[in-house]
């Protein structure tokens, strides 16, 4: 019972942390829609199962012992959040009938899927959560399955989360307004995704 609470607490606080997964959320739940951002919070959750997987199956140790390999991991998810971040901040003012069709033709399922994906999938802070978590916090004795299922609350606890977060930002005339400024939300969200891209690539080695 106390590797369960301890599991439960953990997952949480990390998951309402702000970081990039947080950033695309509410970008395409602002500046989309709402579909677009709880399809993000799906691939998201479908990130962190990745995560799990290679935990459980034992390379995670071997993503712990190996500082190469750590740090190609965090250039590579580094690099990704400088791309979205870049490809953001190149955003341009739009003309009313520019806003509303983009508002009317938002990113694609597959593409919003996606981008909450790569985003998880390649944050070596989540490589770090998870490491800490099933070699620290849950015992060598402790059951697969029961492992297992603590890796499918900590992905379905990232979807319902960032879902909480897409239906909260999508909603209301507060959205509207702000369609009217969204190159300059774009840029911001940008700002945010270079900021913690080259942040990442720049800090230590260790794990």
């Amino acid at each position: 019972m106390t590797e369960l609470l301890a599991v439960i607490t953990i997952t949480l606080l990390a998951v309402i942390s702000p970081g990039p997964d947080f950033a695309m959320v509410t970008r395409n739940s602002l500046l989309l829609s709402r579909r677009a951002g709880v399809l993000t919070a799906l691939g998201i959750g479908l990130g962190v199962l990745v995560h799990v997987s290679y935990t459980l199956l034992g390379l995670g140790l071997m993503i712990q012992q190996s500082l190469w390999l750590f740090n190609a991991i965090k250039l590579a998810g580094a690099a990704y959040l400088v791309y979205l971040g870049l490809k953001m901040l190149r955003a341009q003012p739009a003309g009313a009938a520019a806003a509303a069709e983009a508002a009317a033709a938002p990113l694609s399922d597959g593409a919003a899927l996606r981008t909450g994906f790569l985003t998880n999938a390649l944050n070596p802070k989540t490589t770090v959560f998870m490491l800490s978590l099933f070699l620290q916090v849950v015992q060598p004795q402790t059951p697969l399955a029961v492992q297992i299922g603590y890796g499918a609350f900590i992905s379905l606890a990232h979807i319902a989360w960032f879902s909480l977060v897409a239906l909260c930002f999508s909603a209301g005339a507060v959205r509207g307004r702000l369609l009217a400024a969204r190159h300059w939300i774009d840029r911001a969200f940008g700002g945010l995704l270079v900021g913690f891209g080259v942040l990442l690539a720049l800090s230590r080695g260790t794990r």
